[in-house]
């Protein structure tokens, strides 16, 4: 018979508690080496306050600028390597929708490290849900709240700042030059949803998804504003594409009203997304009350 059988028992208990008192900060902690792929994701992350988590990111995680300056870059988010991100060693792999190619996706997924699948949503409610997801895959579920609801916030107030305008103009975007004809966004589109939370209308959301253009059929459109992005180190050329014959022949091009912003703030999707939203809806209503105008986010 074993001697004082209660007191053994009590030892075995204190033991295996400090046991799991010990490894409780390490299951706390959650993961550690992250590979992030989409601007939005890596955005988010840092606006959790999360970077020290970050291990790799992909091509578009420019913003912050030091999340491309600090970490390995795994490729672009469309065109990844299952090998180049595995080699990171990650514990956690946070991955946009629209990610690729499939099969690269497909070996990522059965490497047996978790991988977490962040939604797309071109709105305001899309972007909390991206904030929602990665909090929780962190295991960060309250700031993922906060941030969530400032987010919501800032985009209810926006919206009822536009609500006390009548004009809604109508915007081309294009998103690039292709054998110098334009390629415009219709709807479904990043640049569709920035549209609509700033206030105007899409002159080309009967079509999804991004369609070339002839310069017959953009004269046609009538457009307002055109509106493009800019990409780091290739400033649009403003009177150069106002003095094309068909932009010339616009509402657009009479009142030579061509708004460009950098492409990852105006198309990111991420926390910035409202501050982006005002910007525009500045640009594109003059009229807007000056109280409602945006602080200039980078």
């Amino acid at each position: 018979m074993t001697p004082f059988p209660a007191a053994a028992s009590s030892l075995r208990v204190l033991l295996l508690s400090a046991g799991l008192l010990a490894a409780a900060p390490a299951l706390a902690e959650g993961p550690s080496r992250i590979v992030s792929i989409g601007g939005a994701t890596t955005e988010i992350l840092y606006a959790l306050g999360e970077e020290k988590r970050i291990a790799a990111v992909d091509s578009t995680s420019l913003f912050p600028p030091e999340a491309a300056a600090s970490h390995p870059n795994v490729g672009y988010m469309r065109a990844l390597s299952a090998e180049g991100i595995l080699a990171q060693a990650p514990d956690l792999i946070l991955m946009e929708a629209g990610s690729g190619p499939p099969e690269a996706v497909k070996a990522i997924d059965g490497a047996g490290i978790p991988v977490v699948h962040v939604p797309a949503g071109f709105d305001a409610s899309g972007i909390a849900g991206k904030v929602r997801t990665v909090a929780k895959a962190l295991g960060d579920e309250a700031e993922g709240e906060v941030l969530a609801g400032k987010i919501d916030a800032e985009f209810a107030a926006l919206a009822a700042d536009l609500s006390k305008l009548e004009r809604r103009p109508r915007v081309l975007f294009i998103y690039s030059l292709v054998d110098g004809r334009p390629m415009a966004a219709g709807g479904r589109t990043a640049a569709d949803g920035i549209m609509t939370l700033a206030g105007a209308t899409n002159v080309l959301s009967g079509f999804d998804g991004y369609k070339t253009l002839s310069w017959e059929a953009a004269t046609e459109l009538q457009p307002d504003v055109i509106l493009m992005g800019e990409r780091a180190g290739a400033p649009t050329d403003r009177d150069a594409i106002l003095a094309l014959p068909a932009i010339a022949a616009t509402p657009a091009g009479r009142d030579k009203a061509l708004v460009s912003m950098d492409m990852l703030y105006l198309l990111g999707f991420g926390p910035r997304t409202p501050a982006a939203a005002r910007d525009l809806a500045a640009r594109l209503h003059p009229e807007l009350p000056t109280s409602a105008l945006p602080v200039k986010a980078p």
